[in-house]
């Protein structure tokens, strides 16, 4: 017979969730089952896009639901992911690419899933003082003597060009290799005509080839390791961006809102044993992490200033209030003093933004697929197989449904008629004006001009076949 070990934090944890299932119509109380699992530990990176996460710990929203939930700061993403795997997580805050990078054996291999989207957009690119001052010549003005924006990659083409010149190479720095930072920065990058470089089979530096050499950085580190000189530029989301600004360092020349508009960020990530054998505690989560992204957007960002106050302490972002509040309250501070209404550049609940579309997850696919992190081409067919093996839209759904019930939300927040697919992206809303269907990731891969066709593959640090 099994054993069953009884703590304070689980007892208060079922009576709260006891205490929630009482309040509730009798139709839902009838599908609502205790979590089979009340304690629980996440892990985050110090992040703004960890959001959710802090709110639906501080406004009692896990609680809500039966669950007692620690949540953990971690060293970096590789670490992050290395514990969910091991089960010293039983969740994560998670670059979107990690999830699906881990299940097709891209580093580490293991079946990791996402139930939930985290948000949209908050990233921006960074440069170094030198270097915009270098890029300003080549940036139009406005009738404010403003610069204009969107910044495009074009504009630092000649300055990789002179640093190459000078023996210099041009050091970029990301996130991690599967990150959308990665992705975004390389995207802007070859927008411009500048070549982000290769992987191979045989190469994971990523720099084949490359005329602006991109590596790891762990996101607190960036502005310090760019006012080192060490990096001349970066690809980060919040707070780091206007950390630059606030210290006087670096000037941010673009926001990811502009290089892809209401781009998927972050997701929340598990592993799929833990999503098979502890179902109710799944839905749970995916239940508080709605509601909380529901209370950050909810009249017109209104709660911002107080997500801003928990974000800012030190066991979550830890960073000042005011750079914190400089993006998340709806503006953006580009070169000092030259400040931006930017309404959506943090988006935690509009425009379905927690939904796991398959076309978000096979954008990453693309993406991997376009610098030769997937080495060889794959069919159509294996971009939706993947795609629906990581992103798990039916455990959202039924949590969304029963958030409905319960009325914490509007049968008109949810997609609950999707395919699961996002209408095609139109060419007005890229960088690089090329239109994106996720139905046909092939195409699309095709379209672009800088990276891997059908066909192709990097022998050495040649591209071959095609």
């Amino acid at each position: 017979m099994p054993r069953f070990r009884f703590t304070r934090r689980s007892l208060l944890a079922a009576g709260v969730a006891l205490a929630a299932a009482s309040a509730v119509p009798e139709t839902s109380r009838a599908e609502m089952l205790l979590p089979e699992k009340a304690e629980l530990t996440f892990g985050f990176i110090k992040l703004t896009d960890m959001a959710p996460l802090a709110i639906a710990k501080e406004l009692n929203y896990f609680e809500d639901e039966g669950l007692y939930v620690t949540l953990e700061a971690q060293a970096n993403w590789k670490v992050l992911l290395d514990r969910v795997i091991t089960g010293e997580l039983d969740g994560a805050h998670m670059l979107a690419g990690q999830p699906l990078a881990a299940t097709i054996g891209f580093g580490t291999k293991a079946h990791i899933v996402t139930p939930f989207s985290l948000d949209l957009n908050g990233n921006g690119i960074t440069v170094s003082n030198e270097v915009w001052e270098l890029m300003k010549p080549h940036i139009p003005v406005g009738d404010d003597g403003k610069p204009v924006h969107p910044i495009k990659a074009d504009a630092l083409k000649p300055v990789v060009e002179k640093f190459r010149a000078e023996g210099k190479p041009f050091n970029m720095g990301m996130v991690f290799p599967v990150s959308t930072h990665n992705y975004e920065l390389r995207y802007w990058l070859a927008s411009g005509g500048i070549h982000p470089g290769y992987y191979s089979k045989t190469d994971i530096s990523g720099q084949i080839q490359g005329e602006a050499l991109l590596s790891v950085t762990p996101p607190p580190q960036m502005p310090a390791t760019l006012e080192a000189g060490t990096i001349y530029g970066y690809c980060v989301g919040e707070p780091w961006n206007q950390q630059a600004v606030f210290k006087g360092i670096g000037v941010p020349v673009i926001t990811d809102y502009e290089i892809w508009k209401n781009n998927p960020e972050k997701v929340f990530g598990l592993t799929k044993e833990f999503t098979e054998k502890y179902p109710q505690t799944t839905l749970a989560v995916v239940k508080a992490l709605t509601r909380a992204a529901i209370w950050l957007d909810e009249n017109d960002n209104a709660n911002r200033p107080e997500a801003v106050e928990i974000l800012s302490r030190s066991e979550y972002v830890g960073a000042d209030a005011e750079v914190i509040a400089n993006s998340m309250t709806g503006t953006f501070e580009y070169e000092k003093g030259d400040k931006r209404e930017v309404p959506d550049f943090n988006v935690f609940f509009r425009y379905n933004a927690t939904y796991p579309y398959y076309s978000d997850a096979i954008w990453y696919l693309t993406q991997m697929r376009r610098w030769g992190q997937i080495p060889e081409h794959k069919p159509d067919e294996w971009y939706h197989e993947t795609a629906k093996s990581v992103y798990l839209p039916e455990i959202y759904l039924k949590a969304a449904r029963m958030l409905v019930e319960e009325g914490h939300a509007s049968e008109a927040d949810f997609p609950f008629d999707t395919d699961g697919y996002r209408d095609p992206v139109p060419a007005e809303d890229f960088i690089d004006g090329v239109p994106y269907d996720g139905r046909q990731p092939n195409a699309y891969i095709d379209s672009q001009s800088i990276g891997l066709k059908s066909g192709q593959i990097i022998e050495g640090n040649e591209v071959a076949g095609g």
